[in-house]
């Protein structure tokens, strides 16, 4: 196996400082408030197209502006916390994204939201490659699986909670200042997470930029930063925009160009001796490229199945929102258990934990299309669906935090924020795509067949997608028994 270009680092003094855990609570209260910010709108999109008078394009922008600018920023932004110190950005970013909150949350009209759910984008951007450079800076071997295990738990419990939390302040607040609620939340939680930062992160997190080589601006490749940044916005727009035209689709292709211009700029780059935004080599280190495309397929597949489950249920059923939102908490719960338990275990069993994670998620999505058959055939309740969920939260939980512990393990730490940032990039494609293209084939479907007929072919598109995964892990379980195999001696798989 090849191996990422490394730099000098000392092992013992990142591992033995006392400030680790401190960090890890901080990134983590910055993760529940970006990710119940997601999970919580769901349920309060109802309530905000009557309240602002807003039209269905309008509702729509309020869900994907965040995604797009989200992925837009994601790389720059993780490559300039590697050069410039990412205590202070992702300070940064939780101000900008605690901001946009209080705007969103006054909004007189839907522009005014859209505009606060963009910066909003921008602001969780900016700080979530912080905190997984942070956690692959401060954290090795055991430790480090154990902290992604917690950012997994983290993820599991953010998801629960969200739709029921908006629930519940949706009936406090009542329908014309409930959802406002729903962004106010974040304020204290923000500003907490400020002040904690501020007073735990060491100060060279937050106080001493070092651009590399004493070039300056150069350093940030603002070039690169240009052309990736644009190159995702281009393939992003027209999987967000709701009713995208023939001519819109032309991005697409347009962003592909993009990327390839991107590659060939950061390795000019490289050769007149600067510092790329993203080092290439990275790519040549197969654990790397193998879980990113594992991460990048499996968003293609998973994500579609909390947009399909919710719309099912409460079109086809007759379930409230809040009802539609409990079906999901045993998958969300039982995912925050299963990401703790196998961020625990990761260092020992490697590979083996997402193979049997993807395995899991694929019986969940196969058993999730049983009970909605035999709900519409053999009238079995519908609640099934709990415990059939429940088995692709488990597998979930084991798929998300140990890949990326084991897609990050070979990466230098000098380019921690913006290798993580890449791999998020590709969650955020995966699953802008994933959402558009699957939900294309139920509505494509539905006119023709039952909506358990479609929704059954919806659930196994998923199971399909997370397969495509699934052989990806277990070709890198390959890769790694061959690397590992001494020469001369028979490779046994």
């Amino acid at each position: 196996m090849t191996q990422a270009p490394t730099q000098p680092h000392t092992v013992t003094d990142t591992c033995a400082d006392p400030a680790r855990w401190r960090i890890l609570a901080v990134v983590l209260m910055a993760i529940i408030m970006s990710l119940i910010s997601v999970s919580v709108i769901n349920v309060a999109l109802a309530s905000i197209q009557e309240a602002l008078d807003a039209s269905r394009s309008d509702i729509q922008w309020v869900l994907s502006g965040y995604a797009l600018t989200f992925g837009v920023v994601l790389v720059s932004a993780g490559r300039a916390g590697d050069l410039m110190g990412r205590g202070g950005l992702f300070i940064f970013g939780v101000v900008v994204f605690t901001l946009a909150s209080i705007a969103a949350g006054l909004a007189p009209d839907a522009d005014w939201l859209n505009m606060a759910r963009f910066i909003q984008g921008v602001g969780a951007g900016f700080l979530n490659p912080q905190g997984i450079g942070l956690i692959q800076h401060y954290f090795r071997g055991a430790e480090r699986g154990r902290a992604f295990g917690f950012f997994g738990t983290t993820v599991g419990v953010s998801v629960a909670i969200g739709p029921v939390l908006g629930g519940l302040l949706i009936d406090l607040g009542g329908p014309e200042f409930g959802w406002r609620l729903t962004f106010l939340i974040n304020v204290p939680v923000g500003l907490l997470t400020i002040l904690l930062a501020w007073l735990w992160f060491p100060r060279p997190l937050i106080h001493k930029p070092k651009l590399q080589q004493g070039k300056g601006l150069s350093s940030l490749d603002p070039v690169g930063a240009l052309l990736l940044g644009s190159g995702v916005l281009a393939v992003l727009y027209p999987f967000v925009e709701t009713h995208p035209s023939g001519l819109l689709w032309l991005l697409f292709p347009a962003g592909v160009l993009l990327f390839y211009l991107w590659v060939r700029w950061e390795r000019w780059y490289t050769r007149r001796g600067f510092s790329p935004m993203v080092d290439l080599k990275i790519f040549t280190t197969s654990s790397y490229r193998n879980g990113s495309l594992i991460m990048t397929l499996y968003f293609l597949g998973m994500t579609s199945v909390w947009v399909l489950v919710p719309l099912y249920v409460q079109q086809n059923v007759g379930f409230s929102a809040f009802e539609a939102g409990m079906v999901g908490i045993p998958s969300a719960l039982l995912s925050a258990f299963s990401a703790n338990w196998a961020g625990k275990r990761v260092n020992h069993y490697g590979r083996k934990i997402v193979i049997g994670g993807l395995g899991c998620a694929i019986f969940g999505m196969l058993a999730s299309v049983a009970v909605v058959l035999l709900n519409e055939y053999a009238g079995l309740s519908i609640w099934w669906l709990l415990l059939s969920l429940a088995f692709f939260g488990l597998g979930h939980g084991s798929v998300v935090s140990p890949n990326q512990a084991l897609t990050l393990a070979e990466v230098p730490v000098a380019y921690a924020g913006s290798s993580g940032a890449i791999m998020q990039t590709g969650q955020r494609i995966g699953t802008s795509v994933g959402i558009a293209v699957i939900t294309a084939i139920v509505f494509a479907v539905r006119p023709y067949s039952s909506w358990p007929v479609a929704m059954s072919l919806g659930l196994l598109t998923i199971a399909l997608v997370i397969l495509l995964a699934l052989g990806m892990a277990v070709k890198d379980l390959r890769d790694r028994s061959v690397a590992e195999t001494p020469a001369g001696s028979p490779v046994t798989g």
